[in-house]
C-alpha cells in the first residue's frame, strides 16, 4: 500500500485527486496540504511514500518545499503535478530532487503508473517535459548571455529604454543595441518583448 500525500492549494483539485487515487486498492491518500509551508510540515508528520506537488502555491511554492521535504525525508519521492511547463520551472524543481514532473491533464492511468515508478526510485516525466529538457540538453552553448548580454535584457524587462539603459550601464546607445541585437540572434527572437520572455522561459533571466 503506497502511502500518498496530496498538495495543491485549490480545494477542488485536492478532493479530485483524492478520489482518483483511492480508487485504486494499491494507494491511500494519508493528507493533503495546501501550500508548501504546511507540505513541509505534514511531510514530517505523515511520513508518506510519495507527495504530489503543485508548483505555484501561496504560502511558500512547491519548488522550495520540495528541497526542504527531501532534507528531513529523504525517503520521499515527489513528484510535481502542474499546469506550468517552462524550462526554468522544469529546471528548478528537478534540481531541487523532485523525482518526476507531470502536467494536470495527465490521465489517470499515467498518474497511478507514475507514483508507483516514483516510488520504486524512478524518474517520471510527462512526454513534452521529456522532450523540453532533451531540446534544452541539446541546445548549443551559443545560446548562452554573456554577463553584459544578461544586464542588458534585465533591464529592457524592467521597462528601461536604450538610452536609459545605456546611462545605467555607462555604456553608448549604440552598444546596447548591438548587445540587443546579439541576444536577439542566440535566442531566435525578433523584438524585446520576446526576448525577455524566451530568456524567463528557458532560465537565462530571473523575474
Amino acid at each position: 500500500m503506497l502511502r500518498v500525500m496530496i498538495v495543491d492549494d485549490h480545494p477542488v483539485v485536492r478532493e479530485g485527486l483524492r478520489g482518483m487515487l483511492e480508487a485504486d486498492p494499491g494507494i491511500t491518500v494519508v493528507g493533503e496540504a495546501a501550500s508548501g509551508d504546511e507540505a513541509v510540515v505534514r511531510a514530517g508528520d505523515l511520513t508518506p511514500d510519495v507527495i504530489l506537488m503543485d508548483l505555484r502555491m501561496p504560502g511558500g511554492d512547491g519548488v522550495s518545499a520540495v528541497s526542504r521535504i527531501l532534507v528531513n525525508r529523504p525517503g520521499s519521492r515527489v513528484i510535481v503535478l502542474t499546469t506550468y511547463e517552462t524550462d526554468a520551472d522544469i529546471v528548478r524543481a528537478v534540481e531541487a530532487g523532485a523525482a518526476g514532473y507531470l502536467l494536470k491533464d495527465t490521465s489517470r492511468a499515467d498518474l497511478l503508473a507514475a507514483i508507483v515508478s516514483a516510488a520504486r526510485g524512478e524518474t517520471v516525466l510527462s512526454p513534452s517535459v521529456a522532450t523540453r529538457l532533451v531540446t534544452r540538453m541539446r541546445a548549443p552553448a551559443a545560446e548562452s548571455l554573456s554577463p553584459r548580454e544578461s544586464e542588458v535584457l534585465s533591464l529592457v524587462a524592467r521597462g528601461l529604454t536604450n538610452s536609459e539603459i545605456g546611462r545605467a550601464l555607462f555604456i553608448s546607445e549604440t552598444t546596447v543595441k548591438t548587445h540587443l541585437l546579439r541576444v536577439f540572434g542566440k535566442l531566435g527572437v525578433s523584438d524585446r518583448t520576446a526576448a525577455v520572455t524566451t530568456a524567463l522561459d528557458r532560465g537565462l533571466l530571473t523575474r
